[in-house]
């Protein structure tokens, strides 16, 4: 929790200076009180008292009370404005952190437990600080400050005060000990149940259409049950805690007026009213020490979770990302050209390698392309390129330079990326073929209609009376896997790149609009670098140069002809795929 603490600003911790203080002013006023309590009670005693008298110790009563509201407004308005402002600033923290995430760091926590920690792990955090910065001052202060004003009194008393303390304090650790280890798992199953809940929503079509509704509502009661269980025990532990501390200050309650009755019984007659304004002021001042106790206990159970979730916050915003930003940002003297140099690479934790020896160079203009079986390691090889992993040997150079020397953000404008799955973003057409430009200057609706149509996204947007202002739904559910590919290939034409990076982005596409898109792309990007990974001979037939991939291994390239000749493998796939006549 402290490490947490580091984010607060200068003036926020001003603030928590100031709240010291006002904490303590509503404590002074809280226990004055009793005091006039006291002299209350001492003047109804008295023969011929004046009831100006009683008015007022009571008017004073009741300015403390309500001065003590006050405080504790203000005090209350600065908890929540720290805690507020803090929690906001973990959110943009975190959601910073995790743009620096390459795919290892994503894959390493996962999408659900990331969700979690920067939603419900920050919420657990916020409450803590909100109930601590009220409390952690309060109790304390008022417990010894009260203990100063009774300590003095009949020891009777104070034993049972002291009892009652150790009773408290006996009950609520034992309930502690019980809870303490089930608040880690509460937490990473409520990540468990986000991760069954995003796999169902996100595979909703497939459920439905392979009928396995039922299947999955019993993956979600086992998490959503595990998760209940688990939060029923800690609840009901919980549980004890309150009608158990009702009986102890009820107890003390009983106590002070019990022993009070025996010790004013046996008082001389002069001492009598003295000892019983004393009982009335100590059983409202023991009172005090019991719930400053209380309410100490009570954030003592709140930071266990709030530690573990400050742990997991601090385990997202400790990891160092395993792509290191570069400082090269310069202009360079090539463009678009592409060397691969003896790379080598696998996943973390993996003890294989998935690509070996790969060397090949994809120079200015060229159309390069890359075909094998599913899982020789294609997509994995382009990946590469925009650094979403690094090499593990060897070198992935750009116009000249290692990948690794580049700035990130350099190197992402340099490249046009298609991705396996069209990925589209809540918005408009527009919005989102001008995406892709991020970096650059506001492109104009013309070169927007212009990428569309190099894309042969014109025909359906044009049907819209909006046409490219015409709203898309949060990842395109109301286009068709070929309308969103068009989009996401727009998206990167529009971007007029060095490198397009085409990761199987026509498979959604029919042969006549593939052709057609193609022969667009190709007259509109003579000076670009093309890459293209695709499963179809039809797509890469026409490339400059054909790489066939086979175990992560190159074993073929060439054009078209020479590979039919002198590869094995692409010679398999052609035959799988074209006549005798289109060989």
């Amino acid at each position: 929790m402290l490490k947490i603490m580091k984010y607060l600003k200068a003036k926020e911790w001003l603030l928590v200076a100031i709240n010291i203080g006002l904490i303590v002013v509503q404590v002074y006023f809280e226990l004055r009180l009793p005091d006039y309590m006291n002299e209350i009670t001492l003047a109804i005693q008295l023969p011929n008292v004046l009831m100006k008298e009683i008015w007022q110790s009571g008017g004073m009563m009741m300015l403390c009370a309500f001065a003590s509201l006050a405080c504790a407004i203000i005090v209350g308005y600065i908890a929540s404005t720290i805690a507020s402002s803090l929690s906001a600033r973990l959110r943009e923290n975190i959601y910073s952190k995790v743009e620096s995430f390459s795919m290892e760091e994503i894959n390493k926590f996962s999408t659900a437990s990331l969700i979690t920690r920067s939603t419900n792990d920050i919420t657990q955090v916020q409450q803590t600080i909100t109930m601590g910065m009220q409390v952690l001052v309060r109790a304390p202060v008022m417990a010894i400050w009260a203990i100063f004003k009774i300590a003095n009194k009949s020891w009777q008393w104070s034993v049972s005060t002291a009892v009652a303390v150790f009773a408290m304090v006996a009950l609520l650790t034992t309930i502690i000990a019980f809870t303490l280890p089930k608040f880690k798992r509460i937490q990473a199953q409520t990540d468990d149940l986000n991760k069954a809940t995003r796999e169902n929503l996100t595979g909703i079509r497939v459920i439905r259409a392979y009928n396995a509704e039922d299947y999955q509502q019993v993956k979600f009661e086992k998490t959503n049950s595990e998760l209940t269980k688990t939060n029923l025990f800690t609840h009901r532990m919980m549980g004890i805690m309150q009608p158990g501390l009702t009986l102890v200050m009820n107890g003390l309650s009983l106590a002070v007026y019990w022993l009070g009755a025996y010790i004013i019984e046996g008082a001389d007659i002069a001492q009598k009213a003295g000892l019983l304004a004393d009982m009335i002021t100590y059983s409202a001042y023991a009172m005090q020490v019991v719930m400053s106790f209380l309410m100490l206990v009570i954030l003592f159970i709140m930071i266990p979770r709030a530690s573990v979730s400050a742990n997991r916050i601090n385990e997202v915003m400790d990891t160092k990302p395993s792509i290191i930003d570069g400082t090269h940002s310069e202009e360079t003297k090539t463009k678009g050209e592409i060397e691969f140099k003896n790379v080598y690479f696998k996943y973390p934790d993996a003890s294989d390698y998935i690509l070996k020896d790969i060397n090949f160079t994809a120079k200015k203009g060229e159309v390069v392309a890359f075909i094998g079986a599913t899982g020789s390691g294609k997509s994995t090889l382009i990946n590469l390129i925009p650094r979403f992993y690094d090499v593990s040997e060897g070198e992935v150079v750009v116009d000249g330079i290692n990948v690794k020397e580049y700035k990130q953000s350099e190197l992402n404008n340099k490249i046009g990326y298609i991705s396996q799955r069209a990925t589209i973003f809540s918005g408009t057409i527009a919005s989102n073929v001008d995406f892709g430009n991020s970096g650059k200057e506001n492109i104009t609706n013309q070169e927007i209609s212009n990428a569309l149509d190099i894309a042969q996204a014109s025909e359906y947007v044009n049907k819209y009376d909006d046409t490219i202002n015409h709203p898309v739904a949060q990842n395109g559910t109301n286009l068709s896997g070929g309308q969103k590919q068009r989009l996401s290939i727009a998206r990167a034409v529009a971007r007029k790149p060095e490198i397009y990076i085409f990761d199987d982005s026509f498979s959604a596409l029919d042969y006549k609009t593939d052709k057609v898109l193609r022969k667009r792309l190709f007259a509109n990007m003579k000076d670009a670098t093309v890459l293209i990974v695709a499963q179809r001979i039809g797509t890469i037939r026409d490339a400059d140069k054909i790489i066939v991939l086979e175990n992560g291994e190159i074993v073929g390239m060439g054009k078209h002809e020479e590979l039919l000749e002198n590869c094995s493998v692409y010679n398999e796939i052609a035959s799988s795929q074209l006549s005798k006549e289109e060989l």
